[in-house]
């Protein structure tokens, strides 16, 4: 990992001070990017410090179940989620929050079931035909500006389209999905981080890549999370599509380190970092490339357990507080 140690001395030597709405100022850096290859560099787990994996993938396994509770996640061996749920003050003020523990369509609403919704004039017969064959069914009907209009909606699942394509048209370069939902923004306890990943198989190596995009990354406990995360996830969409995860490549753009986090960043720059681990999926989860059989409804079959760490080694643990 001293791709990661290397973005925080960067972020330590040329950051700048800012301001922002938890009320604990940041040293922070415009743009970061770091790029891993998966086949030679191992699996992307911090070494300098325990990572909280259990709790990584029992957050991976609550998004690609659509989950929008903190009681969800904690069941699955997440708690990450229990402060935005219950103790943001201007979430537990916030009209859309329904009941405790609740989060609004947090990331795996928005991957897993998009409302999507299509506003056509009533005598576009064509058009109206054409959403209806793609899955959208008319819920309403009213005018606007005089005009009598036909609502359309469905819930796009943009992972599933994922797979999808990269099972019969690996070539495109949009294969890609993410959680920045303009419209619903206002009913988020936390409006999306990690909004948009793109994935880019390559046919004839039989190797697929990820792209990260992170639109604000808490380098002392975000980025070691979501690091974790986006690689699993990248491992499980190869699995189930017959591809091997090659290229990681993340990319921030506020990084940012609060100022409570510095002596825990600042002891991990002290210690040498061990050789990175081995993620292992388990055998119950189908391989294409040995089954030829596709089988994309595992994304909501597998558990936590399915996804080990082998051969992994760490200094101590280290813990600072989440800003909310």
């Amino acid at each position: 990992m001293n791709q990661y140690l290397s973005l925080v001395r960067t972020v330590l030597e040329t950051g700048s001070w800012q301001e922002n709405r938890t009320g604990t100022r940041t040293l922070s850096v415009p743009g970061a990017m770091m790029r891993f290859d998966l086949q030679k560099d191992g699996f992307p787990a911090v070494t300098t410090k325990r990572l909280a994996f259990k709790s990584v993938v029992g957050e991976l396994v609550g998004f690609l179940r659509a989950s929008r509770s903190a009681a969800d996640f904690r069941a699955l061996g997440c708690k990450v989620w229990d402060q935005n749920a219950n103790e943001n003050a201007e979430w537990l003020a916030n009209p859309y929050r329904l009941q405790e523990d609740d989060l609004g369509p947090v990331y795996g609403v928005q991957w897993r079931a998009w409302p999507a919704y299509k506003l056509l004039d009533a005598d576009n017969s064509r058009q109206i035909e054409d959403a209806q064959r793609r899955g959208f069914s008319v819920v309403s009907t009213l005018q606007e500006d005089g005009k009598n209009k036909v609502l359309l909606y469905k819930a796009i699942d943009q992972l599933r389209d994922c797979l999808d394509t990269i099972i019969k048209n690996p070539g495109s370069r949009r294969i890609l999905f993410h959680g920045w939902n303009c419209a619903e923004l206002d009913a988020i306890a936390l409006p999306a981080c990690h909004l948009l990943y793109q994935f880019i198989p390559n046919a004839s190596t039989k190797e697929i890549s990820l792209c990260l995009y992170i639109r604000s990354n808490d380098i002392g406990l975000g980025t070691p999370f979501n690091l974790a995360e986006g690689a699993a996830l990248l491992h499980l969409v190869g699995r189930l599509t017959g591809y091997t995860p090659r290229w990681f490549t993340y990319f921030i753009g506020d990084a940012h380190i609060y100022e409570n986090h510095l002596p825990m960043l600042e002891e991990q720059l002290k210690r040498e970092p061990y050789p990175a681990p081995k993620l292992v999926l388990s055998d119950r989860i189908p391989d294409y490339a040995k089954t030829g059989k596709y089988e994309p409804e595992w994304l909501e079959k597998v558990e936590p357990g399915d996804f080990t760490l082998e051969d992994y080694q760490h200094h101590a643990p280290l813990t600072a507080p989440m800003a909310v």
